[in-house]
Parts: structure tokens; sequence; C-alpha cells
């Protein structure tokens, strides 16, 4: 038994979606930018934007639809009860907490923003308000909640490997992106290294 209807879910799903895209189109003036960069920083936004904009639009209507667990060859049956309740009600919360973060993160960024990976260009600002108080990467911390949100919400090998592989990818990028950071804004991100942790709080 389900504690949260496919249908509903499906429908939440979307809604969600739409409401982050308006977001970033409020806070940042655009939707979708070309990635400029090395490979590592095309493999990362590609795949961001092959996990927002295909992966979850599509579990979402097959969620509505009902059909994810015919459709997903790698949907994990669930029969314990509990098991069950306890994936959906921790994926719920870590999806919606990851969208309400990529939201709060855009806000703050506002302007600034640029795709992961980036050298900061010569007018923007250091954000250190928001949620960058907590984290310095709070938009990868997001992504992480949903993808692994979504895994567990759909019972789905393929979105766990599609974490998985998110959290890969982000390792990789972070020290990349913070060579940039060091480079254009000196002893200021250097302290702010120091005082505040890169993905979660008091862990990593």
């Amino acid at each position: 038994m389900h504690l949260i209807g496919q249908k509903i879910l499906g429908i939440t799903i979307l809604i969600l979606l739409g409401l982050l895209v308006a977001v970033k189109w409020k806070a940042t003036g655009s939707i979708l930018e070309k990635p400029k960069g090395n490979l590592l920083l095309w493999v990362v936004n590609a795949f961001n934007l092959f996990f927002l904009l295909i992966v979850n639009p599509l579990a979402a209507i097959l969620l509505v639809t009902g059909r994810i667990e015919s459709v997903d060859i790698t949907f994990l049956a669930i029969n314990e009860g509990w098991l069950l309740m306890l994936l959906e009600i921790g994926g719920f919360i870590l999806y919606l907490t990851g969208f309400i973060l990529m939201a709060w993160a855009l806000s703050a960024l506002n302007t600034n923003y640029q795709l992961g990976g980036t050298t900061p260009r010569a007018g923007d600002d250091l954000i250190l308000t928001g949620p960058y108080r907590i984290v310095r990467h709070p938009m990868y911390a997001a992504v992480l909640g949903i993808a692994l949100g979504l895994a567990c919400l759909t019972q789905s090998l393929a979105c766990h490997i599609i974490f998985l592989i998110y959290l890969v990818l982000i390792i990789f990028l972070i020290p990349a992106e913070e060579d940039g950071l060091r480079q254009t804004y000196g002893e200021q991100y250097a302290a702010y290294q120091k005082k505040v942790k890169s993905l979660f709080p008091l862990i990593y």
C-alpha cells in the first residue's frame, strides 16, 4: 500500500518542476544556458539537464498514468509495508527539501548565477547569504536530495544509479570549481571554505 497515491505524486512532481523553472527565470533571467568550459563541466551540466528535464517529467508521467512499475524494468518491488512507507516518507522529504533548497539558492544568487563549474565573471559578487551560510554548494546538495528522493519515491534501481553518478560527478566538479572561486575571491573565499562545509552541514 502506497502512502502517497502515484497520480498525486506525479502531479506534485510536475508542479514542483514548473515552480522551479519559474523561480529560475525570475531570479536569473534565463531558463537554459549553454555550458562553457572543459569536458567535465559539459558532462555535469548535460547530465543535470537530462535529469531535471527528462528523467523527472518522465517519472511524473509514468506515475500519473500508473505505468511506472510496468515500464521501468529496474523497478524494485517492496513487499514490506513499513519499508515502503519509510522509503516514501524519506523520499518525499528529500525531494521537496531539494526543490526548496534549489529555489532558495537561485534566489540568493540572482544575476550572479552561472552554470556549475564556471569561473565567476568580473562583476559577480561572492554570495555568502541565504543557503550559502549553511553549505558552500547548496545547489549541488539540492540536486542530490532531489535525485535520491526520486529514487526512493519510485523504488527504481535506475534512479539510484543516477543518484550515484550525480554524486561522483559533483565530487569531481567541486574542487575544480573552487579553484576558480579562490583565484577570483582570494582570501575571502579561503576563509569561507574553512568556516562552511561543502555539501552537508557538520559532515562534508
